[in-house]
């Protein structure tokens, strides 16, 4: 196998044509118990984060979002509730995720405005120049090129739209990323067996987040998609990272 036709899955080298299968199969095996997880691992503070995203994105009304990786609806219920009117396409390659989100109470009262698509980050199923507003939440490491799905984010914004991209990133500090990797790799495993009862894609989750790039890396990917005013900012010391671009 050359380079060119590997990539990895967590610390894993796999072909590339082989992660999207075993991605999906990860977050099929965890969609039950995804809620309930992000609260646990996070002790709930990814909440604050994607209010940090709302906070910043700043949604209008009679806006249209495209939420991709967007599995359960968190993201775009928040951006429904902020926005007041608007519309929100949650797009995700894992159909079980999505059925999870339709299950939600807000998912029922939000019917009209919400439509729920299984698709492919790097091949989205959408037109040019489509929406407002890309947001993509802890998803985007899980991608087997995410040059292309920020190419694709590119492609289906409308001009004058907004990138957010939220992600688990790096800490500046190497004492305390050392300490934050020994509890992600001791702990949050064998939390996913007492809760999910599966190890192994908790595993793979901590493993993604040490594979992907740190914030300046990223920041250079989203200005290589053609995103002008990019920015970050970094949440909880740089544990989660925000960043924005613009179509111009």
């Amino acid at each position: 196998m050359n380079d060119e036709q590997t990539t990895h899955f967590g610390y894993q080298t796999v072909r590339e044509e082989e992660k999207a299968g075993r991605v999906r199969g990860v977050f099929t095996s965890v969609a039950s118990r995804y809620d309930v997880m992000n609260d646990v691992m996070s002790v709930g503070i990814h909440r604050l984060w994607k209010d940090a995203m709302m906070d910043w994105l700043a949604p209008r009304p009679g806006q249209k979002l495209l939420d991709v990786a967007g599995g359960t609806g968190d993201v775009s219920f928040r951006f429904l509730a902020r926005a007041g009117r608007g519309h929100a396409t949650v797009c995700d390659l894992t159909e079980p995720m999505l059925v999870e989100g339709r299950k939600r109470a807000e998912a029922e009262r939000l019917e009209d405005s919400l439509d729920w698509v299984v698709g492919d980050a790097m091949a989205l199923p959408f037109p040019n120049n489509s929406f407002d507003v890309y947001t993509i939440s802890f998803g985007i490491r899980n991608v087997t090129r995410p040059q292309k799905a920020l190419d694709e984010a590119y492609r289906v914004l409308r001009p004058g739209g907004r990138l957010m991209v939220l992600e688990f990133s790096q800490i500046p500090n190497d004492l305390m990323q050392r300490a934050y990797d020994l509890y992600s790799f001791n702990v949050i495993p064998a939390m996913g067996q007492l809760i999910a009862n599966d190890r192994d894609s908790y595993q793979y989750l901590v493993e993604s987040i040490r594979r992907f790039p740190d914030q300046e890396t990223f920041l250079g990917m989203v200005e290589a998609a053609g995103f002008e005013q990019a920015k970050y900012r970094n949440l909880s010391m740089g544990i989660a990272c925000l960043h924005s671009g613009w179509k111009l």
